[in-house]
C-alpha cells in the first residue's frame, strides 16, 4: 500500500508538472493577487475532485463511448479556452491603453470569478475526464472495493494538486515587485491570453 500511494504521488507530480490551461490560467489569476490565484489553484481542484468521482461512477465511459457527446463537449471547451484567452488579451490591451493615459487599472476580480473560472475550465476539459477515467483505476490497492476507493484516490490527487499549484502563487506572488511592473504584467497577459487561446483553437480542431 505505501509503494502505491508513493508511486500515485509520484505520478500526481508529473501531471501537475505538465503545462495545460490551468497552469496558464493560475498563473495569470496569480498576477492580479495570491487570493485569485490561490482561488483559481481551488476551483480547478473542485473540477479534478468532481471528475474523479464522475470516473468512480463509470459515469466518465458514456463520454467516450459517444464520440458526439464528447465532440460537443470539446466545442465548449475550445469556446472556454478562447473566451479566457479573448478576455485575458483585452485585460493587456486596457492596461496598454491605461498605462498610456496614465490611468490605474480596475479593481481585481472578485473570489467567487476567480473559482468560478478555474472550475470551469477544468470541468469543460473532456480530456480531463477521459484522464481520470484511465488514471485512477491504476492505483486502486487490490481487493479493495473499488467505489470508495476512486473517490479516496480523487480527494488525494485534487488536495495534492492545491498544494502543488499553491507553490505557484506564492512563487509569483514572491516576484510581485518585478511582476507588478506595468510592461511586465502586460506582457504576461499577452501570453499567457495568446496560449490560452491557441489552446482552445487547438482543442477545437481536434478530430
Amino acid at each position: 500500500m505505501p509503494t502505491t500511494l508513493l508511486a500515485f504521488l509520484g505520478a500526481c507530480t508529473l501531471i501537475a508538472a505538465s503545462p495545460g490551461p490551468s497552469t496558464v490560467l493560475i498563473i495569470k489569476q496569480s498576477l492580479h493577487s495570491r487570493r485569485s490565484g490561490f482561488l483559481t489553484v481551488l476551483g480547478n481542484e473542485t473540477g479534478v475532485f468532481i471528475w474523479g468521482v464522475v470516473a468512480a461512477f463509470g459515469l466518465t465511459a458514456l463520454l467516450t463511448a459517444s464520440e458526439v457527446a464528447y465532440d460537443v463537449m470539446r466545442v465548449v471547451g475550445a469556446v472556454v479556452l478562447v473566451c479566457f484567452g479573448i478576455q485575458a488579451l483585452r485585460q493587456a490591451r486596457r492596461a496598454e491603453e491605461g498605462a498610456d493615459d496614465g490611468v490605474r487599472e480596475g479593481a481585481p476580480k472578485s473570489g467567487r470569478h476567480s473559482y468560478r473560472g478555474g472550475l470551469l475550465l477544468n470541468l469543460a476539459n473532456p480530456k480531463a475526464a477521459v484522464f481520470a477515467m484511465s488514471f485512477l483505476p491504476q492505483f486502486v490497492p487490490e481487493g479493495a472495493p473499488h467505489l470508495p476507493a476512486m473517490v479516496g484516490l480523487a480527494a488525494l490527487w485534487a488536495v495534492y494538486e492545491v498544494g502543488y499549484y499553491g507553490l505557484y502563487v506564492w512563487f509569483v506572488s514572491r516576484l510581485k515587485s518585478v511582476l507588478s511592473r506595468a510592461g511586465v504584467r502586460r506582457r504576461l497577459e499577452q501570453v499567457s491570453g495568446g496560449v490560452l487561446l491557441l489552446l482552445g483553437v487547438r482543442m477545437a480542431l481536434e478530430g
